[in-house]
């Protein structure tokens, strides 16, 4: 099927279109209008006919006039669009390597991501053009095991069986193991052999291994094991591996973020993706990034470039609000990776010489007289286990008869006394106080109730209600169901009875729920849309639920996320999408709410140290693992820019390193 957005022009006739480019330049200005509707919607095989009829009709070169008539970025781009793919490649690795410095991110994104014909015909290209030999420029202007690595790419030898081996997939696993976590060092040599000659198919499920050994995703492990451009480069090739049109969507959404664009970025992949995957790349952008492609070079680039670059793109998907194989393939994916079970680790452990009376006492001198020794009340407090420090509250009160909360409450102050305030008390205590806030008073904090009841297991709930009823003298549901309405207190009241499903999956049962979901089944057609989702989300075990949403892509090329955006609003969609994100990849979930709670102008503190208290001793550590694999920056380095003094010590403490 063909997935690009320029396709071959009906009707086309070389010497017409060359006629009328003619007519657009000739004479005082040029009509840019006239000449970016007709490049734009002409394929590129059709392009190098108006060139040849152009250069018969005229006796003129059609890029070197279009060069002289045409501007700026927008130039660019139409020149870009003549030549064809292989010369446009060659063209931008010359442009890569020429002068002074190396763009080693242009070379990374072409090298990684072509096939192995695509980088043959490129080779010849190079050599046509610049009768150079594409090879020794890149040895010498690159070097280390970069060079190696990209010389390994230039031969075009990648195997293509898709029959694999599964022993072979299993060694490979292995052998990057071996070669990476391990092993002293590093063996870079193994990396750049498996990387760069396996099938993708191989190398997909080699991947798969190697997260159910590792415990951790291959891109991870390259992000600790290597280092700068050969780093980046291998990280686009696994990613180009398990998606090409996920790694360019990846490309393009940096390409726009933020101040200002890289406007080469984005002209390199629209015209270079425009008649092989730009409806994927699309698809993926919109599941990915929740906004459209076309919606985001609207907002960000204007005149005639925006409208050429708009017509490569083919479509709003925003506007159509379709979801796709491609993207639902991504999806299907993260359902399968998301089955690997993977170790959960807390950076908070038990201290190994613990003395709780030794504990008290300092905590008692930081306290006493006149000001108060932040750094020994965090040095303790952070690095003693929830379990720890419930003894040194006991251990306090033996000694001296006194409250050590109520004497950290009076000499704490601001976001640090809420911090080690909510430290002190136990998880099912502090989950409890916080859904007392989020429900007394004027108005509701839905956001904290979807997230705490979303996300927590069936112990964590029936350790809340406990926690709850001793704290305040009522039960959580009834105060559940007294300050929500609807379909969201039904959603509520059900997770808050803790009794979800804790067996494994059953595939014929999630045939039936993925139907249900799907709205398929012709069964019981009187629930609500809202019940049968609530019937299935609430009740049944996340690995189940990891089948269910398998079967629900295989069944409707939909992710279920996505369908319930869709197909509901408010604080329904939000409790539902909690709580498949949450099935998905918990810590992915978090680490997504810890990065918007301190991105842009101003810090949401109240998530951020509820996050890092509840998560601290669970998965905070795989949280930073996610963290850094979504956002390219580390949770240490943003807690570290976005707070200050003693709260950011003891943010950091918690946070329990730099990745």
């Amino acid at each position: 099927v063909y997935r690009g957005s320029v396709k071959d022009f009906q009707g086309f006739d070389a010497n017409q279109d060359a006629e009328a480019l003619y007519n657009a330049m000739k004479g005082f200005g040029s009509d840019k209008e006239a000449i970016l509707d007709l490049i734009t919607s002409r394929s590129n095989k059709q392009r190098v006919e108006i060139c040849q009829a152009y250069k018969s009709l005229y006796g003129k070169d059609l890029i070197a006039d279009l060069k002289y008539e045409l501007t700026g970025k927008f130039e660019r781009l139409i020149v870009s669009l003549m030549r064809p793919p292989a010369y446009g490649d060659a063209k931008e690795i010359k442009d890569a390597i020429s002068g002074v410095g190396t763009d080693e991110k242009c070379l990374i994104e072409i090298l990684a991501s072509r096939t192995n014909q695509e980088i043959h015909d490129l080779v010849a290209a190079y050599k046509d053009a610049y009768e150079r030999d594409l090879e020794a420029d890149i040895v010498g202007d690159t070097s280390g095991h970069f060079k190696k690595m990209l010389v390994v790419l230039l031969q075009g030898a990648r195997e293509e069986d898709d029959v694999v081996s599964e022993d072979l997939v299993e060694q490979d696993a292995k052998d990057l193991l071996e070669a990476g976590e391990l092993k002293w060092g590093t063996d870079e040599a193994q990396f750049i052999y498996i990387l760069g000659r396996r099938s993708r198919q191989h190398l997909r499920l080699v991947f798969d291994e190697y997260l159910k050994i590792a415990g951790k995703p291959i891109e991870r492990s390259i992000r600790g094991e290597l280092s700068g451009d050969f780093e980046k480069l291998m990280l686009a090739v696994v990613k180009c591996i398990r998606s090409r049109a996920e790694y360019f969507a990846e490309r393009l959404y940096k390409a726009m973020k933020g101040l200002g664009t890289r406007d080469n970025t984005l002209i390199r992949i629209m015209v270079s993706r425009s008649e092989i995957d730009m409806l994927d790349i699309r698809e993926v952008f919109r599941t990915k990034y929740e906004k459209s492609l076309y919606n985001m070079i609207k907002e960000d680039t204007s005149g005639e470039y925006k409208k050429a670059l708009l017509k490569l793109c083919g479509g709003d998907d925003d506007a159509a609000g379709e979801f796709f194989p491609e993207a639902a393939q991504v999806a299907y994916r993260m359902w399968e990776l998301s089955a690997v079970k993977v170790e959960l680790r807390g950076t908070v452990q038990p201290a190994g010489d613990f003395n709780d009376d030794g504990d008290a006492q300092v905590l008692r001198k930081a306290m006493k007289g006149l000001g108060t020794d932040e750094g020994a009340i965090i040095e303790v407090v952070t690095k003693r286990s929830n379990a720890q420090r419930q003894q040194i509250l006991k251990a306090y009160k033996a000694h001296y008869g006194r409250d050590l909360m109520a004497d950290l409450k009076s000499e704490l102050s601001g976001s640090l006394a809420k911090l080690i305030l909510g430290l002190m008390l136990t998880p099912a205590q502090y989950d409890a106080k916080q859904l007392r806030k989020a429900v007394e008073g004027a108005g509701t904090d839905e956001g904290v109730l979807i997230e705490i009841m979303a996300t927590r297991n069936n112990q964590e709930i029936r350790a809340i209600n406990e926690a709850y009823q001793e704290a305040y003298h009522k039960s959580l549901e009834d105060d559940l169901s007294s300050d929500t309405s609807g379909h969201f207190k039904r959603i509520l009241v059900s997770l808050a009875l803790g009794n979800r499903d804790e067996g494994p999956e059953n595939l014929t049962q999630a045939h039936e729920d993925a139907k249900k979901l799907a709205d398929v089944s012709g069964n019981d057609s009187s629930d609500s849309l809202e019940t049968r989702f609530l019937s299935v989300l609430c009740t049944r075990s996340y690995p189940h639920l990891r089948r269910v949403f398998q079967e629900f892509v295989k069944m409707t090329n939909h992710d279920v996320e996505h369908a319930i955006k869709k197909r509901m609003s408010g604080d329904v969609r939000d409790a539902f999408v909690a709580i498949v994100r949450s099935v998905k990849n918990k810590p992915a979930f978090f680490a997504d709410k810890l990065y918007k709670s301190m991105k842009g102008a101003g810090t949401d503190e109240r998530t951020l140290t509820r996050i890092m208290i509840s998560r601290s001793e669970i998965d905070l550590f795989n949280i930073r693992g996610e963290f850094i694999d979504l956002f390219d920056k580390s949770l240490h380095h943003m807690i570290e820019k976005d707070t200050s003094g003693d709260y950011r010590k003891a943010l950091l403490v918690l946070c329990g390193g730099e990745d």
